[in-house]
């Protein structure tokens, strides 16, 4: 229909439109908060493909995964959201049918990934006992929505993926409408968040401050971590697996394919049952009986930043070796005094403001200058090619 000129437009605000079936925020309330694994002591392990690729496929790694004491559950995509069109996106709900049987064949519960109200009705008629929301989904509030409306009445465990940015907002967000619809078998899932630019040798950057905030938030929430999507590698799922643990996660989800070279998808971040097996055996029975005590907490925030500011500092060294290009191919000098000496002013005003000392960040910032100087005149002296 036509709008006059003069018609005057009302708009309902965004948040109205989209909380009006919502609870009210939970960051001052205690969540009741239902195990995911009734009587299965933390940490629990859920394992399998990243996706069903056929009920082959699904049945041999799922047999093999249940050999292993510390696998929880068994998890595959059977709908798989790719970045680009043309790659292998799952068989949707036929492949139902496959975990179904995996389960009835080893008694592991079942998990898969919902995105819409649709996939979360197939799921329930399909047995499947884990939902969960991927990166892509929990940063979207109407789809959200969608998903925790389908999810009212019932008692299905869900588990919610950090958003691909990183914002606790968003993800606290997610898990609050979840929770509002009544779903008490909940948790989220730390899979690192996507970050432009960097050299950081993960796929996704770890940024475990941020999940560290969130158990802080809403400590009863349990929090597990996904090596696969972080390291994008299967030699760093070991390593992220013994930091997660030690940083007090409640469990692992680990992408395991019995063939892993011939994944239709994700192939460089599986692992084999048998690898699986190895680094369980060497970081969960290795592990202290003991709960990680509060200043082991603070002392895993620590080796968070920490782990943060290597990557940043990586990346400031990558700025330094693209501007020694620029100025051997200008012939410029190296030192730049005036400019340094401004930096210097800048940094020690802006982090007086953050309570930092004057005589510790000159100490941090010199060493910084100078190594980037060194590494500018490798770059500037090396020989021409």
């Amino acid at each position: 229909p036509k709008i006059s000129p003069s018609a005057t437009i009302r708009f309902r605000p965004f948040a109205t439109r989209l909380s009006h079936r919502c609870s009210p925020t939970l960051s001052n309330k205690p969540m009741d908060v239902k195990p995911i694994f009734p009587g299965k002591a933390a940490p629990f392990v859920i394992a399998g493909p990243c996706s069903a690729e056929s009920r082959e496929q699904v049945l041999e790694a799922a047999r093999r995964l249940s050999l292993l004491p510390s696998v929880t559950a068994f998890r595959a995509g059977v709908w798989k959201p790719r970045t680009h069109p043309g790659g292998f996106e799952g068989h949707g709900g036929e492949a139902l049918e496959w975990l179904r049987q995996a389960k009835a064949e080893t008694g592991l519960p079942v998990a898969t990934e919902v995105a819409t109200a649709s996939h979360v009705e197939a799921c329930l008629r399909a047995g499947i006992d884990i939902l969960w929301l991927g990166a892509r989904t929990s940063g979207n509030p109407f789809a959200v929505q969608e998903i925790a409306d389908a999810l009212r009445g019932t008692d299905v465990a869900v588990l919610i993926k950090n958003p691909i940015s990183p914002d606790l907002e968003l993800w606290a967000g997610a898990i609050e409408r979840i929770y509002g619809a009544g779903i008490r078998r909940i948790a989220a899932v730390h899979r690192g968040f996507s970050t432009f630019g960097g050299t950081s040798q993960y796929r996704n950057a770890p940024l475990w401050t941020i999940p560290l905030q969130l158990s802080v938030r809403y400590p009863e929430l349990p929090v597990i971590h996904d090596p696969s999507h972080v390291g994008g590698r299967r030699d760093l799922i070991e390593p992220l697996v013994r930091q997660a643990l030690d940083t007090g996660f409640s469990g692992l989800i680990i992408e395991s394919h019995c063939h892993p070279d011939e994944a239709l998808s994700d192939a460089a971040q599986q692992i084999t049952p048998k690898r699986l097996g190895e680094i369980l055996g060497n970081v969960i029975g290795r592990r202290r009986s003991q709960p990680t005590p509060h200043l082991e907490k603070l002392r895993a925030e620590i080796d968070a930043v920490d782990s943060e500011l290597l990557d940043i500092l990586a990346r400031r060294m990558a700025i330094s070796r693209n501007i020694g290009e620029y100025k051997r191919s200008e012939s410029m000098s190296v030192l730049q005094a005036t400019r340094f000496n401004d930096l210097i002013a800048d940094r020690c005003k802006r982090g007086s403001n953050l309570g930092l000392s004057d005589k510790f960040l000159r100490t941090v910032f010199n060493a910084i200058h100078d190594e980037s100087v060194a590494t500018q005149l490798r770059v500037i002296d090396r020989s021409p090619e």
